[in-house]
């Protein structure tokens, strides 16, 4: 296996966006399987993944990752691989088939974001390239270390990125940010996540996808965020922890990630507030592991998935 990257590095090195899904329908009055009878095709219950999550075998094997993926009954992608127009090497058409073929369908993905991030200039190109594979969702994942430092430089983000959803709803995708932790750390007497994203991104061209993992490590609940702006977090990111810890607001050397139910976090408690969220897919996503065993884990989240939470 390739030396595993801090998502920082990630980002960086391969200018892509790094970061499975649900539809409410599809989970939402699942019944429970009695003894005795087969249990349900896991792909029937819509979840996908957050390609991240295996990335150096993407990078050595897109084809026979992407097999493995469908096999566990994965049934959406959402990709970190876009780089030079292509996806993980692929032209648009020739990824989105290859996915197709495999009986699952690309909802969204996590574009680039290297020092400039989106910009008015490559939104359009971004956008194109990303209709052509037939996305519901492009998605910001990640905001630089140096792009933190005052409000002013989250207030000129939030104000491109109205435009950029502009852009993209042109071809009928939503834009979307996908938060971290630090979002949630004060700057200026002020906090980015409530102070500038929730107040200025305008929810008719920017969607939000809730990480679950990084919002509770900044020490919030995400119920209570619902509550405050209902209807504006379209994708969930499914990311569960071994260990209550007390708020921090750093990402370098985080190692807490766990496969979905095998961890702290009540996802029911959670997924019991998703129509007030405003949730329409749900994406399983773990940035590492601890023993280097990707697909192991993935295994585990959507085993858990349908078969103990959304059941």
């Amino acid at each position: 296996m390739k030396t595993r990257h801090s998502r920082r590095d990630f980002i960086r090195l391969s200018a892509a966006g790094a970061v499975g899904a649900l539809v409410i329908s599809q989970f939402s009055c699942k019944p429970k399987v009695k003894k005795g009878v087969e249990a349900p095709d896991p792909k029937s219950f819509g979840v996908g993944l957050q390609l991240y999550t295996i990335r150096d075998a993407m990078d050595a094997d897109a084809a026979g990752s992407l097999k493995q993926v469908s096999d566990m009954g994965y049934k959406y992608v959402e990709l970190a691989g876009y780089a030079d127009g292509k996806f993980y090497g692929y032209a648009p058409a020739d990824f989105r088939k290859l996915v197709e073929d495999l009986g699952m369908e690309i909802l969204s993905s996590h574009t680039q974001v290297e020092a400039t991030g989106i910009t008015l200039d490559n939104a359009k190109k971004m956008a194109d390239d990303h209709a052509l594979l037939g996305v519901k969702y492009c998605v910001q994942p990640w905001v630089v270390p140096e792009a933190r430092t005052t409000i002013a430089s989250y207030q000129k983000m939030a104000a491109d990125w109205n435009q950029v959803g502009e852009i993209m709803k042109e071809v009928g995708i939503s834009f979307g940010y996908h938060n971290h932790n630090f979002e949630f750390d004060t700057v200026e007497g002020k906090v980015p996540f409530f102070d500038v994203f929730m107040a200025e991104l305008d929810p008719r061209l920017v969607i939000m996808q809730i990480d679950l993992f990084w919002a509770i490590k900044a020490g919030q609940n995400p119920v209570d965020i619902f509550n405050k702006y209902p209807g504006r977090f379209e994708l969930f990111h499914m990311k569960d922890m071994f260990t209550h810890e007390p708020p921090f607001f750093y990402t370098d050397g985080v190692e807490d990630f766990a496969p979905v139910g095998e961890g702290v976090i009540d996802f029911k408690e959670i997924l019991a507030a998703k129509e007030v969220a405003g949730m329409k897919y749900m994406i399983v996503e773990q940035d590492r592991t601890k023993d280097g065993l990707p697909f192991e884990a993935i295994q585990k989240s959507i085993t858990n998935l349908t078969t103990k939470i959304l059941v």
